[in-house]
């Protein structure tokens, strides 16, 4: 097996082997591992990763290769800080699965937790921290179980599953419809009784058509990931299409970033600059730790903690600083004043009332329901999904060692995610699930490309779902606080659609008006929509239900047009960004080959489907082998081009950045 190390240090050609192989001299037991940044993209070396983030105290026992068939060994000396700890096949100590499991939790934490926050506006909750610490718990749970499945069955690669901010968008266009728009009584604290059925019905009400809205369109992505469409899908969509979807998710989101911070800009401002400066300034900064080894005994060793946990950090501080000005009650304990939002106090009863455990179950909220305009807004969300997602696989395998993901492998893992959505729409989490760019360039940072970890990462979500207390903390958190992180979060998810233009020709007045034109009607025409919910009367009230949540998402009016505009203006491909982003992300699988211990499914599955024939023309099984004709792009579009293998691997973190 054969997977490529660039020449320059990162990647370049060896023969890839099994753990059984490639024993560990030593476990690595007294290194300090960090992972990345949640959000922000820090500095990067040659190979586009942080070399400071991952510090070892002295030690260089990591795996030996043997040489390869043309006598180079499996690292250069001078790629010698980018050697990998464990590759994916390998178990690394449990104790440091553990630790790298909470790692990448920890590192999910910030996207996986915004979610139902913003949710709960759209469903009523914004005074019942019981139901919304429920939501947290349930999110937990079901990333968990998503992110097992797709390790154990699906791609198969050490990737992390969670919920994603391309059904948001969708979503609450749909709760904003006139009918599903929150009664005034709700908005009033003192109105608001929680336990009353009248309250129970509001909400669960909108819960229900979001679930159901999830679990239909979720079965379009089964069908493209499992039938092997999703390649079909790929040779259509470039950098012109994704730039203004991904971007206009972000921006689509200002309102309720300004409104959660509205409540007290001060603390709103205090925690984006917090997360602001632990990420940016002081990221370069290692803190003393101390540490205890056979070899040194105690010694303190240093980690880069800024870089590592940058919200974390930032909303736990400005959460202590809130409580500290409640206490003293600097802040205003009069629920009309401003600022009062900002006291810890004001859902201090739900710790007290949330139980200790809480097993999450499918149809927790009541019997979904199916609404034929969230279905269609749904599945603009998940087209961006599934975008995202091939993006991602190919960039983990980059960073965890294992050769380019073949086709069935990418087949499975789309599958895998749209099981994932109907399984979160089933439960009730109001959102799908999506594999985790954040967590991808962890495993760059950490050296660590053990799909085992994910799964210590995913039992470790599982669990916290199960605690609901823990979900109960988290809603304690003030709004204004919440505010100043989605001031952050936004901006970033927005700027990392816009990163997809570097591949095109900005020259080109063709990309111009293309780009600019797809984002200007999205902001336009949605907002007109919203401010004229009347203005669409086709006759049909289904028709209009539908025209009316597609025309407010604003990803979906700009994709539309930038896929349209795209494919039917002429130009070429160098200036479209064909070239740069088929190199960005090629499949290599021509140049090396397929690992049946990285992408054949387990607990003996592989033998016992290679004994019947008509697998091969099953476009997910491991044993499906497609025909070189379709291997072969048909046109330019294709986002599998058998090209020479690209030199510069900054792209691939360029695509994990999507």
């Amino acid at each position: 097996m054969q997977i490529h190390f660039l020449k320059d240090g990162t990647f370049k050609t060896v023969r890839f082997i099994s753990s059984e192989e490639c024993p560990l001299r030593d476990p690595i037991d007294n290194s300090t591992l960090s992972s990345a940044s949640t959000l922000m993209a820090p500095e990067k070396t040659s190979d586009g990763l942080d070399n400071y983030a991952f510090t070892v105290d002295g030690v260089d026992r990591f795996c030996d290769l043997p040489e390869n068939k043309n006598g180079s060994d499996c690292f250069s000396e001078e790629g010698d800080s980018n050697k990998l700890a464990y590759c994916v096949t390998d178990i690394p100590p449990w104790y440091l699965c553990i630790f790298l499991g909470i790692q990448h939790y920890l590192t999910a934490f910030g996207g996986i937790i915004a979610i139902p926050l913003i949710l709960s506006q759209g469903l009523c909750l914004q005074h019942d921290g019981l139901t919304q610490s429920h939501l947290i718990s349930t999110i937990f749970f079901v990333s968990g179980v998503c992110t097992l499945l797709q390790v154990t069955f699906g791609v198969r690669l050490p990737i992390l599953q969670g919920g994603t901010f391309t059904l948001l968008s969708p979503t609450m266009a749909l709760l904003s419809m006139p009918e599903w728009t929150c009664p005034a009584w709700t908005q009033n604290a003192s109105l608001v009784n929680t336990s009353s059925p009248e309250f129970i019905n509001v909400w669960q009400s909108r819960m229900q058509v979001l679930q159901g809205s999830i679990m239909v369109g979720s079965l379009f992505q089964v069908l493209v990931g499992f039938s092997g469409l999703i390649g079909l899908f790929m040779r259509f969509i470039g950098p012109l299409t994704i730039a203004p979807t991904i971007s206009l998710i972000g921006l689509s989101l200002f309102d309720s970033a300004g409104m959660n911070a509205g409540h007290h800009w001060g603390i709103s401002v205090m925690t984006t600059c917090l997360i602001v400066i632990f990420s940016q300034y002081l990221r370069h900064i290692a803190i003393p730790f101390p540490k205890y080894t056979k070899a040194k005994k105690f010694h303190t060793t240093r980690i880069y903690v800024f870089q590592i946990l940058p919200v974390l950090l930032g909303i736990t501080l400005s959460w202590l600083i809130c409580y500290l000005l409640t206490v003293y009650n600097v802040l205003p304990s009069d629920p009309d004043k401003y600022g009062y939002l900002a006291r810890t106090d004001i859902k201090g009863d739900v710790i007290g009332r949330a139980p200790w455990f809480r097993f999450p179950y499918p149809g927790q909220w009541g019997v979904p329901t199916v609404s034929l305009a969230g279905v269609f807004g749904i599945l603009a969300g998940v087209i961006s999904s599934m975008i995202e997602s091939v993006g991602d696989y190919h960039a983990c395998a980059r960073l965890s060692g294992a050769p380019p993901p073949p086709r069935h492998a990418i087949n499975r893992g789309i599958g895998i995610e749209g099981i994932g959505c109907l399984l979160a729409g089933a439960w009730g989490t109001g959102n799908g699930t999506t594999s985790y760019s954040e967590n991808v360039g962890a495993l760059g940072i950490t050296k660590v490309g053990s799909r085992m970890v994910i799964v210590c990462s995913g039992f470790v979500m599982i669990i916290m779902g199960i605690f609901g207390k823990i979900g109960a903390i988290f809603t304690t958190i003030p709004t204004p606080v919440i505010g100043g992180m989605f001031l952050v979060m936004f901006g970033v998810i927005m700027a990392a659609g816009v990163s997809s233009l570097q591949y095109t020709d900005m020259n080109s007045s063709r990309n111009i008006f293309i780009f600019g034109f797809s984002m200007f009607t999205g902001l336009a025409i949605p907002n007109w929509i919203m401010k004229n919910p009347t203005s669409i009367a086709t006759g049909v009230v289904e028709l209009d239900h539908v025209l009316q949540v597609l025309l407010t998402t604003s990803m979906f009016v700009g994709g539309f047009f930038g896929f349209l505009l795209d494919n039917t203006i002429p130009g070429t491909k160098r200036e479209r960004g064909i070239i740069a982003w088929n190199k960005a992300h090629q499949n290599e699988s021509d140049n090396t080959l397929e690992s049946d211990d990285v992408y054949g499914l387990p607990f003996g599955i592989n033998s016992c489907l290679s004994s019947f024939t008509w697998t091969k023309y099953v476009p997910f099984c491991p044993t499906h082998k497609a025909s070189r004709q379709d291997d072969t792009p048909s046109s330019f579009d294709s986002l599998e081009t058998k090209t020479e293998p690209n030199k510069d691997d900054a792209h691939i973190i360029a695509g994990v950045a999507l």
